[in-house]
C-alpha cells in the first residue's frame, strides 16, 4: 500500500489509519494492513501500527449516527454490551441498494459499476452477509443475483485492478480476503 495523500478525511479511524500508513518505513501489503488494523495479528514489531479498540470505536460511531443502539445482555455469569440495529430503514436501504445493483442496475462490467457499490459488494461478501442480503428475493431473481455475484467475485483481482483506475484498493481487499 502506497499512500497517495495524507489529507484528513474527517473520520477519526480513517485519519489514524492514514497516519499509521504514512509512518511505516517500508510499504506493507493490503493483507498485512487488514491484519494490523483489525488487531488480527500479534507481530510485536508492528504493535505501534495497530488500531486500538476498533470494533468498539466503530460501534460507538454507529450509535452516534443513530444506526445502532447500546444494550447490556446477560450471558449467565457476566453482562456483555451489544449493539443491535436501531435504524432498520438504513439497513433496508443498503439491502435494496445491493439487490438492485445485482438485478435492475446490473452493468455486467465491474469497471462501469459505481465504486462505492463495488466496495459494498466486496465487503458484504467478505463479511459473509451477502447471501443473507439476497435471500428475500424470489427464487429466479435470487439465482440471477447469486450467479452475477459469483461471476464478479471470481474475477482475478490482480487483472481487474490493473484495468481500472480508482478501484485498485477494492480489488486488493477482495484478493486479501480470498486468500
Amino acid at each position: 500500500v502506497l499512500l497517495k495523500s495524507d489529507a484528513p478525511t474527517g473520520d477519526v479511524l480513517l485519519d489514524e489509519t492514514l497516519r499509521h500508513i504514512k509512518a511505516t518505513e517500508s510499504a506493507e501489503t493490503v493483507q498485512t494492513w487488514i491484519e494490523l488494523l483489525t488487531g488480527e495479528t500479534w507481530n510485536p514489531f508492528k504493535l505501534q501500527y495497530q488500531l486500538r479498540n476498533v470494533r468498539e470505536r466503530i460501534a460507538k460511531a454507529l450509535v452516534e449516527k443513530g444506526i445502532l443502539t447500546t444494550e447490556k445482555q446477560n450471558f449467565l455469569l457476566f453482562d456483555m454490551t451489544t449493539h443491535p440495529i436501531s435504524n432498520a430503514t438504513e439497513k433496508q436501504r443498503l439491502v435494496k441498494k445491493l439487490q438492485e445493483s445485482m438485478l435492475e442496475r446490473w452493468v455486467n462490467n465491474p469497471h462501469r459499476m459505481d465504486r462505492r457499490t463495488l466496495a459494498l459488494l466486496v465487503l458484504a461478501h467478505s463479511s459473509d452477509v451477502l447471501e443473507n442480503v439476497l435471500t428475500s428475493l424470489a427464487d429466479d431473481k435470487y439465482d440471477v443475483a447469486m450467479n452475477r455475484t459469483k461471476d464478479l467475485l471470481d474475477m482475478d483481482p490482480e487483472v481487474e485492478a490493473a484495468k481500472a483506475k480508482g478501484t485498485e484498493m477494492i480489488w486488493a481487499v477482495l484478493a486479501a480476503f480470498n486468500k
